[in-house]
């Protein structure tokens, strides 16, 4: 079973959705900066990074290690901040910032569709349509989306 989300529902989660990125940004950043760190070993030493007996081999360990973990922070995240709430993490999630709200409308699950940056919802799309098929939420769509499912969730 699958949560069913209003728009109202969805637009009460955009602040917690908001810090979600918020942190993962802080995340990719550290990732980003690890990452460069490591690129300048590689073009300080090449293939003599990975001995053990180099210098910088143990500094070569530690932003590899960091980089897991905050690698595995980031998806710990998605886990529980928003996986964990019913949402729909699509592909380019991270990238760019999306978050799909399962919901229904005129019989069939859709997705109220929010990125990062948005006031509030203002779009939704077909199941099967993803980013580039968003739809404007009209009037029509605030007073049916979500509201046709008596017990709140679906099943998908």
């Amino acid at each position: 079973m699958t949560k069913i989300f209003t728009i109202q529902e969805a637009n009460s989660l955009i602040p917690a959705l908001e810090e979600v990125f918020r942190s993962i940004e802080r995340r990719k950043d550290e990732v980003r900066n690890h990452v460069q760190k490591l690129s300048v070993l590689d073009l300080l030493w090449g293939t003599r990074v990975h001995e053990p007996a180099n210098p910088d081999y143990r500094a070569y360990i530690t932003h590899q290690r960091a980089i897991e973990n905050e690698v595995s922070a980031i998806e710990g995240t998605i886990q529980e901040e928003i996986i964990r709430r019913g949402l729909r993490f699509p592909s380019g999630g991270l990238e760019h910032g999306l978050v799909d709200f399962p919901s229904t409308f005129e019989g069939r699950v859709v997705y109220l569709c929010w990125q990062n940056g948005e006031p509030e919802l203002g779009f939704w799309h077909e199941s099967d349509a993803g980013f580039q098929g968003r739809q404007p939420i009209t009037e029509e769509h605030r007073l049916a989306m979500g509201k046709e499912s008596d017990g709140g969730a679906f099943d998908l």
